[in-house]
């Protein structure tokens, strides 16, 4: 195999994986088909096969491109001086993101509310792994912020994120986004150590 046949191959690989966050992202894991991933990412139907076996294999890879998106972000956030100003800067960044949230929801919550109807399986874990990645993150800067209990405020920094995303959602109003975000940036600026 060639350098050039290789770098094709890793391109449509990727194209796929991207075409995968977004299709089922925008149509859910269920009424996602391969074809419509496969028109997304400008594929042919039968070249899907060779990277991804099965349609979870290509729900699989849409949640490694979130979790991927994700380090790319708290990466990104890192920089920041001070773990307040990464809470902030968490908040603005989902804030960004108010129109698409309005229209399909949070792409890691709304996936992993529609997965956990399914019997606990491999998917349903890796969408709680993802979960999992952004309350490590949020839980990080408030143990930085010498907060107490740390853990409990991850829970309610990230639970108030994925409740604006599903009211926006629901209400299709982009708005709530922004009207809660102003409110949970207050909260953040409210605590204080102990």
């Amino acid at each position: 195999m060639t350098n050039s046949t290789r770098a094709r191959g890793t391109d449509k690989r990727r194209r796929l994986t991207a075409a995968a966050a977004e299709v089922v992202h925008h149509q859910g894991a269920e009424r996602t088909t391969i074809a419509d991933i496969a028109k997304a990412a400008d594929v042919p139907v039968g070249n899907v096969y060779y990277y991804f076996k099965t349609k979870d294999d290509l729900v699989q890879a849409a949640l490694s491109e979130h979790a991927e998106h994700l380090s790319v972000l708290t990466e990104t956030l890192g920089k920041l001086p001070s773990p307040r100003q990464r809470l902030k800067a968490m908040v603005a960044a989902w804030v960004d993101q108010r129109e698409t949230a309005a229209r399909y929801g949070c792409p890691t919550g709304s996936l992993a509310t529609e997965l956990s109807k399914r019997e606990d399986d491999e998917l349903t874990q890796e969408a709680g792994r993802v979960m999992r990645l952004l309350l490590a993150w949020s839980e990080k800067q408030f143990r930085e912020l010498g907060l107490d209990a740390p853990e409990d405020l991850a829970l309610s920094f990230v639970g108030a994120y994925q409740g604006m995303s599903v009211l926006a959602n629901a209400l299709r109003d982009p708005e709530i986004m922004t009207r809660q975000s102003a409110a949970l940036t207050r909260w953040i600026d409210s605590l204080t150590q102990p």
